[in-house]
């Protein structure tokens, strides 16, 4: 019914326990989904993601017969100066989301671009530095565990919350194996092109969410914003991208039994642009 390259984040049914996200977008058609994974916006997964919670996700993803792209998940602010306790804590916490993500056959986990803060804790060029360095080294920690590290960027609110952040982050991450999420709410939220942002990640985009946006307002759904989807998705095609692509519908504009019907007309309407 959709496109087979188009999935949907449960962050679009974050109002309902996993179980039953996991059969809403199957019963919607859906065959691909995105797992998210981030406290406070969707608690779909613990953050205290201990031994038996991770095997308790783990049999709930896999009996749902849905494939998962990817686990949208958060081990803390990359931008923090933690001390030895904290990087501990950090270390734990990544190996359990990526014990989590290769248990459920995903292809990449993915994490933020610094903290849920515009201004640095020591300065702009220090913070993307650390920021950097820890998405490289969670890559290669990522690659014992047979899957990918992407990380979503640009993230209007997060550390690199503009073109020109995203940019310099991109920089550093060059030859890391870090792959980058495009979100088309993020760029469009932040008052940013679709156009020059790929012009600055050609080449580098591992995967794309969508959902609407006008500048400062991430949480439309889809055709209530004036996000480039048109644009976007025939520049992406031009420029050979082959990934897939994610309804992140974390939407303020429809109420919750609204959501359903709101995420099958965006798969609709993205279907045909594809």
């Amino acid at each position: 019914m959709f496109h087979s390259r188009l999935g949907c984040s449960s962050i679009s049914f974050r109002h309902q326990d996993l179980g039953t996200a996991l059969g809403t977008m199957k019963g919607l058609g859906f065959e691909e989904i995105d797992l998210g994974a981030l406290p406070g916006v969707c608690d779909h997964v613990p953050y205290e993601l201990d031994e038996a919670a991770v095997a308790a996700v783990s049999q709930e993803v896999i009996a749902s017969g849905l494939r998962v792209r990817s686990v949208n998940g958060d081990i803390g602010d990359l931008n923090a100066v933690l001390d030895s306790n904290g990087q501990d804590a950090r270390r734990r916490h990544l190996d359990a989301l990526l014990t989590l993500t290769a248990n459920i056959g995903a292809n990449a986990l993915v994490l933020p671009c610094g903290a849920l803060d515009h201004s640095p804790v020591r300065s702009v060029e220090e913070d993307l530095d650390l920021i950097a360095g820890q998405l490289a080294a969670a890559a290669r920690r990522a690659a014992g565990f047979g899957v990918e590290l992407w990380t979503e960027s640009l993230h209007f609110l997060r550390f690199c919350w503009n073109l020109e952040r995203a940019g310099l982050l991109a920089e550093r991450l060059a030859g890391s194996g870090v792959g980058i999420v495009m979100d088309f709410s993020h760029i469009t939220a932040a008052g940013e092109d679709i156009q020059d942002y790929l012009d600055v990640h050609a080449g580098r985009i591992s995967h794309v969410h969508l959902r609407d946006a006008v500048p400062g307002n991430i949480n439309l759904s889809i055709g209530n914003g004036n996000a480039d989807f048109a644009g976007g998705l025939k520049r992406l095609a031009a420029d050979g991208y082959a990934g897939h692509f994610s309804l992140e519908l974390e939407t303020r504009d429809v109420t919750h039994d609204e959501r359903p019907a709101a995420a099958a007309k965006a798969a609709s309407f993205i279907t045909d642009l594809i």
